[in-house]
């Protein structure tokens, strides 16, 4: 009787497909829209950014530096990989991507509860959520790491730790949500494909504010505090760049031709900065150096990032360009004329980069590729809107920064002592040395 039972329930099936009428799916056998070849795409994505802090930036800041603080450069961005990626997980994913409230996220996904293995995120339809919040985590990582260069060769180990936490949950989480989780400047129609906005100016006006909260290094202006080793710093540069692809070609979320097209104009602007800069001091200095090829590089690559994924690929040469220009003259006269001390030059390269792109991307905008059109083919209130989102980074990272400074200062000295200083960070606050 029970084999009858299910013939017939079969038989009946058949029948109310063939009359063209649905039948009534159970809710766990609903189509998945994971698409093997975008999720394919994305693991490499993510992989590649991931590499752009360990090693990539670890070597460039580390490079860059004293003999005697190499380890404690390297040591912060280890350590915001550590802390970020459990912080990203606790609640970060859920208050800058769950939910599309204007200010915040909500916490429906804290520690991923609720996460399922074929579920997606309504901003990435075609792979698992669980791989579009790993995507994301490593932003956030990079970001907080970035900070650290302006501070490089003084801040107190303990100061960093605590300080990197408050500047993620109240700066990087926010912004997050506001550009790319459905926050107000989303909704605004704010440009920021992978991160000029969200990465770098919040990072760079971070590091400034970091920067002369913290004062000048010892020796500064006075002593010899060129690089340790500026070989490390260009491979940190080669793995930054390469990495670059899947930070700009990742935030297409697919494996198409968008993420093709912003992968070529983030390489031509890598290349259009580097030799503008390069040309630069051979003009002005009779000799191109090296450390500023190398930062002519990362300038371009970093102000491409809010446009790459809007524009043509020929505009990545345009925009390579000017970033070389603009970001030389920060990290030259500018930095010269208010004499102070970014270390590593967080603010005059990803802040001014950050800035610039995000204008950049308002101008150069094609609707063909992006979906919204420029001040170049006849849309200039984006390059207001695109004003707009420079404004509230500026002054919400640069708030807050100054106040989480103050605060953990209450804690914890934000700076090791003379002493301490003079001997190195390597001994001072890890007990280790290079030989």
């Amino acid at each position: 009787m029970g084999a009858l039972s299910v013939r017939a329930a079969k038989l009946a099936a058949l029948i109310t497909v063939a009359a063209g009428c649905p039948l009534a799916t159970p809710a766990f056998a609903e189509t998945s829209t994971i698409n093997a070849a975008d999720t394919a795409w994305m693991i490499v994505a993510t992989a590649l950014v991931l590499m752009m802090t360990i090693p990539g930036l670890a070597l460039f800041y580390s490079g860059m530096v004293r003999k005697k603080n190499v380890l404690a450069t390297m040591a912060q961005s280890l350590s915001a990989v550590a802390i970020i990626s459990i912080l990203w997980v606790a609640f970060g994913y859920s208050l800058a991507f769950v939910g599309d409230g204007p200010w915040l996220g909500t916490l429906d996904r804290w520690l991923l509860i609720g996460m399922t293995m074929d579920g997606v995120n309504p901003a990435a339809k075609t792979i698992p959520e669980a791989l579009f919040m790993l995507y994301q985590m490593t932003f956030a990582i990079i970001t907080v790491a970035l900070v650290a260069g302006s501070v490089a060769d003084r801040m107190r180990f303990s100061a960093y730790l605590l300080f990197s936490i408050g500047w993620f949950m109240f700066v990087y989480v926010p912004l997050a949500h506001w550009v790319w989780g459905g926050g107000f400047l989303a909704t605004m129609g704010v440009l920021d494909f992978a991160g000029g906005l969200v990465v770098h100016l919040s990072a760079g006006i971070g590091g400034l504010v970091a920067a002369k909260v913290m004062g000048r290094r010892h020796g500064y202006g006075s002593e010899n505090l060129s690089p340790f080793d500026l070989s490390l710093a260009v491979m940190g540069t080669g793995l930054l760049w390469v990495g670059w692809f899947g930070f700009n070609g990742g935030s297409a979320l697919a494996a198409n031709s968008r993420a093709v097209m912003a992968i070529i104009a983030t390489h031509l602007a890598a290349c259009a900065g580097a030799l503008t800069w390069g040309a630069i001091e051979w003009a002005t200095r009779r000799k191109p150096s090296v450390l500023g090829m190398i930062s002519g590089a990362v300038a371009g690559l970093g102000t491409i990032t809010p446009a790459s994924g809007f524009v043509a690929p020929w505009h990545g040469v345009i925009i390579g360009i000017v970033a070389g220009i603009v970001c030389f003259w920060a990290c030259t006269w500018l930095k010269h004329r208010f004499n102070y001390d970014d270390s590593l030059d967080v603010f005059g390269v990803h802040g001014i980069g950050g800035l610039t792109g995000t204008l950049l991307a308002g101008v150069f905008a094609v609707s063909a590729i992006g979906g919204t059109a420029g001040l170049i083919e006849g849309h200039p209130q984006q390059l207001l809107i695109q004003l707009y989102g420079v404004a509230v980074t500026l002054v919400w990272s640069g708030g807050v920064t100054y106040v989480l400074l103050k605060l953990v200062s209450v804690f914890v000295p934000l700076r090791v002592s003379l002493q301490q200083e003079l001997e190195g960070l390597d001994i001072s606050q890890h007990g280790e040395a290079l030989q």
